[in-house]
């Protein structure tokens, strides 16, 4: 089992406010009885995958706190993702087959190539994490910032609850910007993607 890390990676959490932690879901309803699943699915995409290849420096969060079940992490570690495909249904399958296999007391098992569950919430996905950065409009411009292994935390269409906000102030996050308006959570990660990918070719031009 390979445990988490933060180090040379590039992190996400996605918080999923009425992602349903059962596998008891319909494939053919993501966005109604899987509690919009689809936009986590979507996430994962963006995450991921480039024209022709994936990304594999990349780690994966999400947190489903929909119920019924106690609130779930599902992980994906990008170097060791195997049978991912880019279509929300192959993803949603995945993480169905990631639901059925969590275990009661709290251990984290790999339940397909690369991809991880857990019982746990969002302080337990940030443990060891190095700067927590809180996708926000009302943050600090990322082009205006300098950064090595970010870990970027954001919410699903509810956004934050004032809770997790808490807990990310008490661990120090920081609110970073990628626009003044309020985008779609796997737009998100494909800007902060090419903002860092823009950072990256800078500084190896230099």
């Amino acid at each position: 089992m390979v445990g988490p890390s933060y180090t040379d990676m590039r992190n996400f959490v996605v918080v999923g406010n009425k992602a349903v932690t059962s596998p008891d879901f319909s494939l053919n309803g993501l966005p109604s009885s899987a509690g919009r699943l689809d936009i986590l699915c979507r996430c994962v995409n963006s995450a991921f995958f480039l024209s022709h290849d994936i990304r594999r420096d990349v780690t994966l969060w999400l947190i489903l706190l929909g119920g019924p079940d106690p609130q779930v992490i599902i992980r994906f570690v990008g170097d060791r993702l195997k049978h991912l495909n880019p279509d929300e249904r192959n993803i949603a399958t995945l993480i169905k087959k990631a639901l059925d296999r969590k275990s009661e007391d709290g251990r984290e098992i790999e339940s397909t190539p690369g991809i991880y569950v857990k019982r746990g919430e969002l302080k337990d996905a940030l443990e060891g994490a190095g700067e927590i950065l809180y996708l926000h409009e009302d943050g600090v411009n990322i082009s205006d910032m300098e950064f090595s292994d970010p870990t970027f935390v954001l919410g699903d269409h509810l956004g934050i609850s004032e809770e997790y906000e808490g807990i990310l102030e008490r661990l120090g996050a920081k609110k970073v910007s990628i626009g003044p308006r309020s985008l779609h959570a796997d737009h998100c990660i494909i800007i902060t993607h090419n903002r860092l990918d823009i950072n990256e070719f800078d500084r190896s031009c230099n």
